[in-house]
């Protein structure tokens, strides 16, 4: 990948990182669908002992949730790749890949956390109601509390992967579920939720006007929004989702049973899965933890604009990116609490970047097995070949072939129409390669 043309604007003097260089702002000067690093000024890396911020994510709640959920019969390790091929393509060291297409036979890691929280809420409602019954999620599953989880309607809106985990719980623990789609969401991705019973509502605009519909028809209906993302006076459902989460790091940590990666780099919508990833790895490996960066759609970079902002800033999402589930205007708040210190980097990539990572994991570089990445999937490994692709946001993060790189590939082909547009082949056919 030919280095990008960019221009260093609004140095923050005085704030060093880690290379020792002072933080800068850098933005290639095509266009906005170009990519962008931002050093975090913010970043707690110097003084680790701080670690996430308190009463956000919490070991306690972290571990509650991967009891809860390994203990589902369903349950299944997913696979951590090494593909050397492709690290060696891009002159790094090693490059791990958490691959979560198979996670629940639901396509992604969104499967973690929609239908968690929709359980803990159950298991709640089921409390009050029964203050002396012994609540386990195989009694829901198979419908002794029916009497009381068929009165609930839960609701969310989604881009495609949240919405089909908060479907899929509902028909798991038998309750009602209706999900709100914004007009850009694909009919492949609507017809994947609708298969798990809920009731579909598109509504006009995007991402966001579609969780303010959410939210005011829950209101008025009595419903309860199972989000991802948080809003003052709403947080314990989303804290509840993020927790969810973090059974894919735990997994990733205990597969790679040795030193820490020296760097991971996480996709970002609302920034929950980027806080999760970040805590985890904190409480795991403290002052060893790795460089933390966070990648974004350059069309939707509402963590990395409130990083350069010094606070949670909201963008307008004016195009839609083909990184669909990445497109978020407004930052999760219990995010941000997170990230706002710990992230080491805020990067955005450009269009053209997550389809030429998809194509790259398909092909198996060197060797490597073939991978089959959904677009925003494949987002974190975009990031990475971004930034080896430029000398200065590689110089800048300290990433080099001696580099210990961890990405995780949160989603597959959640929608194979898509997917074949953009790879030009279709999951299955990529599948069936051998490595």
């Amino acid at each position: 990948m030919k280095e990008q043309e960019a221009f260093v604007a609004g140095t923050r003097s005085g704030a060093r990182g880690s290379t020792g260089h002072e933080r800068e702002w850098i933005r290639p000067v095509t266009s906005e669908d170009t990519a962008a690093l931002f050093l975090n000024p913010k970043s707690e890396r110097a003084a680790a002992k701080r670690g996430p911020v308190p009463n956000v994510l919490s070991v306690a709640g972290s571990n509650k949730a991967i009891a809860e959920i390994s203990a589902w019969p369903d349950y299944r390790e997913t696979p951590l790749l090494s593909l050397t091929g492709l690290a060696a393509s891009l002159g790094v060291a090693e490059i791990r890949y958490k691959d979560e297409a198979g996670r629940f036979g639901l396509g992604s890691f969104k499967s973690l956390g929609g239908a968690y929280a929709v359980y803990r809420l159950l298991e709640s409602r089921i409390r009050q109601a029964l203050p002396n019954a012994e609540v386990a999620a195989e009694a829901v599953v198979g419908g002794e509390f029916n009497d009381l989880t068929s009165g609930v309607t839960v609701c969310c809106a989604t881009d495609g992967n949240h919405g089909r985990s908060v479907a899929w719980g509902a028909q798991k623990f038998h309750c009602r579920c209706v999900i709100y789609l914004h007009e850009h969401v694909s009919t492949g991705r609507e017809r994947a939720i609708a298969r798990y019973g809920a009731e579909i509502v598109r509504t006009p605009g995007g991402y966001d006007d579609s969780v303010r519909r959410a939210r005011a028809d829950a209101a008025q209906n009595g419903w309860t929004v199972v989000s991802d993302t948080s809003w003052p006076g709403y947080e314990s459902i989303p804290l509840d989702v993020m927790h969810g989460y973090t059974l894919m790091v735990d997994e990733a940590i205990r597969q790679m049973s040795g030193d820490p990666p020296s760097h991971v780099f996480v996709q970002a919508g609302v920034g929950g899965v980027v806080a999760a990833v970040y805590s985890s790895m904190w409480w795991a490996f403290r002052e060893r933890r790795p460089f933390f960066v966070s990648v974004e759609p350059a069309r939707a970079a509402c963590l990395l604009e409130s990083a350069r902002a010094g606070g949670i800033k909201c963008v307008p999402i004016t195009a839609e990116t083909v990184m669909a589930c990445l497109s978020a205007g407004e930052p999760s708040r219990l995010a941000w609490q997170v990230l706002e210190t710990g992230a080491d980097a805020f990067m955005t990539v450009s269009e053209a970047a997550a389809p030429e990572a998809m194509r790259a994991l398909a092909e198996g570089q060197g060797g490597d097995m073939p991978v089959v990445a959904g677009e925003s999937g494949g987002a974190g490994v975009a990031g990475l070949m971004t930034a080896r692709g430029s000398e200065t946001f590689s110089h800048l993060m300290q990433l080099n072939a001696d580099s210990r790189v961890l990405v995780f590939g949160t989603e597959g082909a959640t929608d194979a129409t898509i997917y074949q547009q953009l790879v030009g082949r279709t999951p299955d056919e990529v599948a069936a390669t051998p490595g």
